[in-house]
């Protein structure tokens, strides 16, 4: 398994590192087989998988039960959980209280948070605790509602001022990594030479130290559409929505099952249940 310290010395050797969230033991376990560095485990499970509108819905239980299920399926594998709307925002105690739950409930390596200046006493805190974080900076989902959907962030001078300094400051706090969504490229490859720490991009073009998509995204597994950012490498909810059909069709069609895919009793058992000798 990586550790943070591994991410540096990537970030400082130029390999990009491979992030990929994941909700579930079946992802989890591809994952690892495929041998990427990291796994998210992403609030974002909240519209994936659990079909709600937005990531605000997601609770710390629905965190930690699918958390639980990743770590499972990916065992070896640098795990981040994300830390779900409100769970360290009230207080830098309940923050802790929160991200010891995380942990110790489901065995991943870190926790990631949203935001800028409004978290950063929050990143000293959990780093302070011995948590390691990774900061998430740009469009942040948990605050779509202020940032008035689902936009990029940084577009004008002094926005991509403000992100370099955020970024600086995370670094600071003790964060080893922030991921970079939806900035344009020009501002990460900025940001890049501006920190010591890896920035992971999604929707932040080529010159991220890593790259992170979406499981079901990349595979084109329940989704109807995908960011402009997302690159899907195969057709897979195609694939299973025409074997559920064919099923079905089997089935209608008194096709399946077959005698291979049925069990069967003795003959003299079979006399029996009749009432005839065996």
């Amino acid at each position: 398994m990586k550790t943070s310290t591994d991410f540096l010395k990537m970030k400082e050797s130029e390999e990009k590192i491979v992030m990929l969230t994941a909700y579930d033991y079946p992802s989890a376990k591809q994952a690892e087989h495929a041998e990427v560095d990291m796994i998210l485990v992403g609030d974002s499970l909240g519209m994936v998988v659990l079909g709600y509108d937005s990531t605000v819905p997601v609770t710390m239980a629905d965190m930690i039960h699918h958390g639980k299920a990743v770590k499972r399926g990916a065992p070896n594998t640098f795990i981040v959980i994300d830390m779900p709307f409100m769970s360290y925002h009230l207080s830098v105690k309940d923050t802790l209280l929160n991200a010891a739950s995380l942990i110790q409930e489901t065995g991943a390596q870190a926790v990631k948070v949203e935001g800028g200046d409004d978290v950063i006493t929050h990143i000293k805190a959990l780093t302070k605790a011995g948590v390691p974080v990774m900061a998430h900076l740009g469009l942040t989902p948990q605050s779509v509602g202020v940032l008035g959907g689902y936009k990029v962030q940084g577009k004008n001078a002094g926005a991509a001022r403000k992100l370099i300094d955020d970024a600086k400051k995370c670094e600071e706090a003790g964060a080893f990594a922030v991921v970079l969504e939806c900035v344009p490229k020009q501002l990460t490859d900025e940001i890049v030479k501006q920190i010591g720490i890896p920035a992971i991009g999604i929707g932040a073009g080529a010159g991220a130290d890593g790259q992170v998509l979406v499981y079901h995204d990349i595979l084109t597994y329940g989704v109807d559409r995908v960011p402009k950012f997302v690159k899907q490498y195969a057709n897979s909810g195609e694939m299973m929505e025409n074997a559920i059909r064919a099923y079905k069709d089997e089935v209608k069609g008194k096709l399946f099952p077959k005698d291979e895919h049925s069990f069967t009793m003795k003959d003299q058992e079979l006399s029996g249940l009749y009432g005839g000798k065996a």
